[in-house]
């Protein structure tokens, strides 16, 4: 990534430093700098450019060659040359930077709270972009001519704005209008001061920031908080909250240095961090769990809004249940009328949306749990040259992938297909990842699922080939592909649900994995789903489930002691229906488990958002300790293992009846699982001699769960691998899929 990024520039002052002669050039694929001068000098020059990069430039190779002394006379940046492909990289939107943060509370500075200010070094990239190459005339800044003074910076190469494409002021750059409800301007001379009034009483404000808008409250306000949240229809999932700065982040929560580091970053994410005592925040921000879901200013006007006021903003997607996040400013008020009192908007259009990214630390390095703004579109570095692929993704948290040459290029987050308008978003992406890549593959990848909206569209699509791939392969070559490894490994794949080849759902596998196939080594026992989609936002159905496989015909009189079914419900029908498995289908899935155990220990019986009760669970267990419980392992000649959990269901139901507390019991259902997952890798370690093992799958987002396998497989002399660069949840599937096609196609299958 050396355009757009005040690289040339760059070059030219360390040139001119160092009284070399020759020029700079962009290039179609980078670019070309010619350096004349005393050896010594040369070689200083090189390894200048590697130290003192410029902060968003990011250099993946470099090439010298020897040319005949020329005998320059000065040095310059010459006009680009656009022939050929275009082979370098857009750069990510980047957080405002430190000496742009400084000219924006400086009285003398004539861009002295100017809520658009940026240099090369920080502001808006993919999200403004409407062609290749990154030039203003293909920006959404095209329409804002430089005045003189901005024009002035623009041209100059030593100036840090130098064709920083964004750059603007107040006199020709874009413009905040404080709305009602209804549209309607709000006659104000300060928008932003306007607006900390109205979200200091209490009011729903709508804030157009990078990729998209958010909807805004005071987070310390409890009663501002349920607002949102009844108005907005999410009545427990958590809310992300925006702080001043780090020594605020520190007032609400219990920050590592590796958290640190994360919430300082230009990508500025989410992260994830454990809360204090302090109870500066009320409970409904994220209620029942122990982390907080924080994230710093990255745009110049969040820096002003959160100056002087607020010990937090929650700031949350602005959208509906299950809808992509609103970027046109008409959009918000239309899809947002009835939620936002006051929207706080500018005439910069958002070409590209992009969520916020979120992150968390586990095992010391940070992990994404999506990957979104900030990351996006920077490509991931393959192992090896790719045939050009597009992937698909999955049905939840989807993502696109398109394979070009040595790199991988991830969409931003795209989101659950379960809206007219998320699918509206998914073909936005797709259109947005071939306008960024210039390409557009013809062979097409899919799940395996028959009713995913992503499998249904790739037969839509123009190709010449369309390969569809098991999910939880996808998942292991996925962390495979970011790491850089190949061969075969074992691959623990575990999340909620995924298509197998049985027809039945998979999501508790032990794989033995090659980038071209899989072999299915075991899983976890299935269990039966009543009523199927029903019992996921039910779980204690999954818990009668497990209970009715656990102790056979006396399961009811347990699930009565438990209090476990609801009044009313006829357990003998609910009996006929697992027997019969009447709407009911089969599951190894992880998430299911952790959903059914949940349910047993009388955490969360019903659920508003996926995966809340599996958090419950970890919730629970954070922080505690436990020994643990029993587990088989069942061997069948010629079939897949079989880790069988009912032992663990009715320690489980032992230790309700003794009195013992739900966090020593959700503890213990941790380290019984990391202890059956360490002893099966083993068991496949002793037939097939690997010693690598790939964690994929949403359920590793669960801290206790993939820290704990982690340490346990190293322990026991395995190399282990996980995800850091895209999710383990199914916002990494895309890339498996990719590099599953891909090294099909080039070993002829």
């Amino acid at each position: 990534m050396v355009q757009g990024v005040g690289f040339r520039p760059f070059v030219y002052r360390l040139a001119v430093k160092n009284g070399l002669n020759g020029f700079v050039q962009n290039r179609s694929d980078g670019v070309i700098a010619e350096v004349e001068g005393p050896s010594v000098v040369v070689d200083s020059f090189l390894a200048d450019i590697r130290r003192e990069l410029p902060p968003l430039a990011c250099i993946m190779n470099i090439e010298c060659t020897d040319l005949e002394i020329r005998h320059g006379h000065d040095f310059q940046i010459i006009p680009s040359d656009a022939k050929g492909h275009a082979d370098v990289h857009i750069t990510p939107d980047a957080a405002t930077c430190p000496d742009c943060l400084q000219e924006l509370f400086e009285p003398a500075n004539r861009r002295f709270r100017y809520p658009f200010i940026n240099c090369t070094d920080c502001g808006p990239r993919l999200t403004i972009i409407k062609a290749i190459p990154y030039d203003r005339t293909n920006t959404s800044m095209v329409c804002f001519s430089l005045c003189p003074q901005c024009l002035a910076e623009y041209e100059d190469p030593a100036d840090r704005r130098f064709h920083a494409e964004p750059n603007a002021c107040a006199v020709c750059g874009p413009r905040l209008t404080l709305l009602d409800a209804e549209g309607q301007p709000v006659e104000t001379a300060d928008p932003v001061k306007t607006a900390i009034d109205l979200l200091s009483s209490g009011h729903v404000m709508a804030i157009k920031g990078l990729g998209g808008f958010h909807l805004s409250v005071n987070a310390a306000s409890d009663e501002a908080v349920k607002t949102l949240r009844s108005r907005k229809y999410r009545e427990e999932k958590p809310l992300a909250i925006m702080v001043r700065d780090i020594d605020r982040a520190r007032q609400i929560a219990c920050v590592s240095p590796e958290e640190e580091t994360l919430l300082t970053s230009p990508q500025r994410p989410i992260v994830l961090v454990k809360k204090n005592q302090s109870g500066l925040i009320p409970e409904s921000v994220a209620p029942n769990i122990p982390n907080l879901g924080i994230m710093l200013p990255y745009t110049p006007l969040q820096h002003l809004i959160l100056e002087n006021h607020f010990t937090a903003l929650v700031m949350t997607s602005a959208n509906q249940v299950d809808e992509p996040i609103c970027t046109g400013n008409r959009e918000a008020l239309e899809r947002l009328h009835g939620i936002a009192d006051y929207f706080l908007v500018h005439d910069r259009d958002i070409l590209v949306r992009c969520d916020d990214s979120i992150a968390f630390v586990a095992d010391g390095e940070p992990g994404l749990l999506r990957r979104s703004r900030g990351y996006v579109p920077q490509p991931l570095a393959l192992k090896d040259p790719m045939p050009p692929i597009l992937a698909l993704g999955g049905q939840l948290k989807t993502t696109h992938c398109i394979l070009k040459g040595r790199y991988a290029f991830v969409s931003p987050h795209v989101g659950d297909m379960e809206t007219p308008q998320a699918r509206d978003f998914f073909a936005e992406s797709l259109t947005l990842m071939k306008r960024i890549t210039e390409s557009d593959p013809r062979i097409i990848v899919c799940d395996l699922h028959p009713a995913y909206y992503s499998t249904q569209a790739a037969q839509t699509l123009a190709a010449e080939r369309v390969i569809q791939v098991q999910h939880h392969h996808a998942h292991i070559v996925s962390c495979m592909a970011e790491n850089q490894i190949d061969g075969d490994v074992i691959g623990l794949a575990m999340d909620g649900t995924g298509y197998g080849p049985d027809g039945n759902a998979w999501g508790g596998e032990f794989l033995i994995v090659s980038e071209t196939g899989f072999q299915r080594f075991g899983h976890l026992q299935y269990l039966v789903l009543p009523g199927a989609e029903k019992a996921i936002r039910e779980p204690w159905r999954i818990a009668a489930s497990l209970l009715k496989t656990a102790y056979g015909a006396s399961w009811k009189e347990i699930a009565r002691q438990l209090k476990l079914i609801p009044d009313k419900t006829p357990t003998d029908v609910f009996d006929k229906i697992i027997d019969g498995k009447i709407h009911s289908p089969l599951s190894s899935g992880l998430g299911r488990l952790f959903d059914g155990a949940a349910a047993l220990i009388g955490l969360r019986r019903r659920v508003s958002f996926e995966g809340q009760a599996a958090m419950d669970l970890e919730a629970q267990a954070t922080g505690s300790s436990g020994s643990s419980f029993p587990y088989e392992i069942l061997h069948n000649t010629g079939d897949p293992l079989i880790l069988n959990m009912s032992p663990a269901i009715r320690a489980i139901v032992n230790h309700l009846k003794q009195g013992r507390s739900r966090a020593e019991i959700a503890a213990s259902f941790h380290q019984t699982l990391i202890d059956a997952f360490a002893a099966v890798a083993g068991e496949m370690r002793e037939v097939t001699g690997l010693t690598r093992a790939a964690l994929s799958g949403g359920c590793f987002q669960n801290k206790i769960l993939l820290e704990g396998v982690i340490d346990k497989l190293r322990i026991s002399g395995f190399d282990v691998y996980c995800h850091r660069k895209v999710p383990t949840n199914d916002g990494g599937l895309s890339l498996g899929q990719a590099v599953i096609a891909a090294s099909m196609i080039k070993k002829g299958f």
